[in-house]
């Protein structure tokens, strides 16, 4: 039932550490996700930095935040400023380019607190990679719930079980947010065997699950079988986000960037070291540099065990 197991690797983002799960050397991607981030958890004193990723550069993708605990700010170049809470989603499109900031909010700096949440990048289809960027954000009634006999779970995006979120999505795919009480059974959505997903995977957030006869842990995504149909146990209490779609084809990737083609790579390289890119109106007096040790495009079919390359989020 089980085509691959991933360990998430610590990555410092400047003072923060984050698990860093896909891509991997030997699967680049689930679907369409290409990029999965588990933030946190953590919890920073009063007066820390928290989270403060300065603006930054994105193409051919969508990015998806999500929280458990805590609180980030989005500004970026479409003039947008949203705070994502717990149980929320920003969901922003770069599409032919669009630039961002995360930061925790000064108020917020200086009384400290929680940090722990998801985030993932979403590689756009053929036919979306250079659409207009754009910036939603989607409050808990635009997910879908469901909570009954110790388990709770949201539609974070996409369909599945029957729901589909009002998240608006470019090719098929699925993400859901599960909490588990101890000893409580679930499934994920169907297999492609049975008319679902082609690729599924689960990621452990908190706790201890049991799929088949094996046991996983905080910090483990777990790569199904195409066709497997596993019975989902919980050891303990758990988080638990199970997430997928259908391949959406070939994407490189080289810092935060994506694309199907080397030479648009380049030119966004190209754009975002001259300055042609547009900063956020109300975070614009600093940014990320253009990395130029990142040497290492590396693409989305599976390759050679190497040591992974850093991509900053």
């Amino acid at each position: 039932m089980i085509e691959l197991v991933i360990d998430a690797r610590k990555k410092d983002l400047g003072g923060f550490e984050v698990g860093r799960i896909l891509p991997f050397h030997s699967r680049r991607m689930v679907g369409p996700f290409i990029f999965l981030d588990h933030m946190g958890p953590a919890e920073f004193a009063p007066g820390s930095e928290a989270i403060n990723v300065r603006p930054h550069p994105h193409i051919g993708l969508s990015t998806l935040t999500y929280l458990f605990e805590g609180e980030i700010m989005h500004r970026d170049s479409l003039g947008y400023t949203q705070a994502i809470r717990p149980g929320e989603v920003n969901w922003m499109t770069a599409g032919k380019g669009i630039t961002h900031s995360e930061r925790t909010d000064p108020l917020k700096k200086a009384q400290g607190g929680p940090m722990n949440g998801m985030q993932a990048w979403i590689a756009l289809p053929d036919e979306a990679e250079e659409i207009d960027p754009s910036f939603q954000h989607y409050g808990e009634d635009a997910l879908p719930a469901y909570e009954n006999g110790g388990l709770f779970a949201r539609l974070v995006a996409g369909e599945a079980y029957g729901a589909k979120a009002n998240v608006k999505t470019s090719s098929p795919l699925f993400y859901v947010h599960w909490e588990l009480k101890e000893g409580v059974r679930t499934a994920p959505p169907p297999g492609k065997g049975a008319g679902g997903m082609s690729e599924r995977a689960l990621y452990v957030a908190k706790g201890q699950i049991e799929v088949g006869d094996r046991t996983f842990h905080e910090g483990q995504m777990i790569v199904l079988q195409p066709h497997a149909e596993p019975t989902v146990k919980s050891l303990t209490d758990a988080t638990v986000m199970a997430l997928g779609g259908e391949p959406i084809g070939q994407r490189l990737i080289w810092w935060n960037f994506v694309a199907s083609s080397q030479a648009r790579l380049d030119q966004a390289k190209a754009d975002w070291k001259a300055g042609r890119m547009k900063l956020p109106d109300e975070d614009d007096l600093e940014f990320i540099p253009l990395p130029e040790d990142a040497a290492v495009t590396t693409r989305s079919e599976p390759l050679p065990p190497k040591p992974e390359p850093t991509h900053p989020v």
